[in-house]
């Protein structure tokens, strides 16, 4: 969606729960899957996506067009969340242990479907290699390479999201691959 459709429809939201609708439906599955992300958990990420939409709907009236995305206000609102969901509960942020791999092979398949599922597991145990080590840095390096790199956000959506400043962006992002790189060596 572009920024001038964007605005359109969110000032329409204001006033319209059809154009809200709109919103919900192209904003909410990468809101969930940035939450899930950041969780590791289906169950967590959809009651703290329910409460980013809640609170984005809650507080759109006090929203103002500043030229950046809705995207970014929505993802700002989510951080916040994600974090007050784990302060509440006092839990580490990622819960692996919940992830189980689902892939499950037929009775009698074929030798490429075997393979396909080989590849399918080794990319998912990479995969949790990958979070479990992301785990394990302190919570801003996880925003900072979780909104760069699985959200594909750029440095100056990352600074409005989290509230910095660009070159802080920059040099949170530089420490977290580095310290990442430590990690998965």
């Amino acid at each position: 969606m572009d920024l001038e459709r964007e605005r359109e429809l969110v000032e329409r939201a204001k006033s319209s729960t059809e154009a809200f609708a709109e919103l919900y439906d192209h904003y909410y599955p990468r809101l969930f899957g940035y939450v899930l992300r950041r969780t590791a958990s289906v169950e967590i990420a959809q009651d703290v996506t329910s409460e980013v939409v809640f609170k984005a709907m809650k507080n759109l009236r006090q929203f103002h067009w500043r030229g950046v995305p809705f995207s970014s206000w929505l993802y700002r609102i989510a951080t916040h969340e994600i974090a007050n969901y784990y302060s509440k509960t006092k839990q580490g942020q990622f819960s692996l242990e919940a992830v189980s791999d689902s892939i499950s092979i037929d009775n009698c398949p074929a030798e490429s479907d075997v393979l396909e599922a080989e590849a399918d597991l080794r990319r998912h145990e990479e995969y949790l290699a990958l979070h479990a080590n992301i785990s394990r840095l302190p919570v801003k390096y996880q925003e900072v390479i979780t909104l760069r790199f699985f959200e594909d956000k750029q440095i100056n959506e990352i600074a409005q999201i989290l509230g910095k400043r660009e070159g802080t962006v920059k040099s949170l992002l530089h420490r977290a691959v580095k310290k990442l790189g430590k990690l998965m060596e």
